[in-house]
């Protein structure tokens, strides 16, 4: 599955490079005079990835007209392939009334991301008219800090073995192990809250690559959108899922949307 996408986007980047390059890249200045100079960027990014989304900062140096340098953060959610949300829409008639929430169905731990690192990104232009496109290549690399949060479900179980049932909200743990994976007896999700003061650390690196298409480059505000590949990797296995595979490391295509300004 991950084969086919990878191959569109490649060839998604290839396309837009190439006609951009032939209607809108300018090989030369064409604001001769202009007064603006730009040599600071401030950005904030909304990421969607294959395994989760992201949303950061990015503080930016222009070095050039082809080349800009920047450090950034940014935290987001990373998710196990096989994780799958349903809700069975169930209704508790007890004196707390309330409907089931969606839930994953064999899932321990939800996985939450730190990352902070540097960059670069290489324009193929140097200025543009303010209503083309500036393409251009960006990578970046740095440090991953993840963070393992206990995913708890709201169980149902029956009071002394009797008909009488009450909602209990639980963690995995081998002593529940039967009871967590029963589909019949989950009655949903349990709040974001439960687990928080439970979080374990899982340190690793990040990297990407990726394609940026920016509407003009002398313009104060910045609108761009990105398209690449990223991985973060891991120490060790990221216990996600209470049945495997648990892997140490994510790979993922990603769709990037920037806004920021110069200065």
């Amino acid at each position: 599955m991950f084969q086919p996408k990878l191959t569109l986007v490649i060839g998604f980047v290839a396309f837009a490079t190439l006609a951009c390059a032939q209607y809108t890249i300018q090989p030369k200045p064409i604001t001769e005079g202009s007064s603006l100079v730009f040599t600071k960027e401030q950005i904030f990014d909304l990421r969607v990835h294959s395994h989760g989304m992201s949303f950061g900062y990015t503080k930016a140096e222009i070095k050039t007209w082809y080349k800009t340098t920047y450090s950034y953060f940014d935290i987001g959610s990373l998710r196990n392939a096989r994780e799958h949300s349903q809700n069975f829409k169930f209704f508790n008639q007890g004196i707390f009334q309330e409907s089931s929430k969606a839930f994953v169905y064999g899932k321990k731990n939800s996985l939450y991301a730190l990352r902070a690192g540097i960059g670069k990104r290489r324009s193929f232009s140097e200025k543009a008219r303010k209503k083309s496109i500036v393409v251009g290549m960006s990578y970046e690399y740095g440090v991953t800090l993840g963070l393992l949060k206990p995913y708890y479900l709201k169980l149902t179980r029956f009071i002394d073995g009797g008909a009488e049932q009450e909602i209990s909200v639980e963690k995995y743990s081998e002593e529940n192990h039967d009871l967590f994976l029963d589909e019949t007896l989950i009655f949903g999700g349990a709040e974001f809250r439960h687990g928080l003061s439970e979080l374990k650390l899982r340190p690793g690196v990040h990297g990407k690559i990726g394609m940026n298409f920016a509407w003009g480059n002398v313009d104060r505000i910045i609108k761009a959108v990105e398209v690449g590949i990223m991985g973060d990797f891991f120490l060790s296995s990221v216990p996600i899922m209470v049945e495997g595979p648990n892997r140490p490391y994510f790979l993922n295509l990603y769709l990037t949307a920037q806004f920021g300004k110069r200065s």
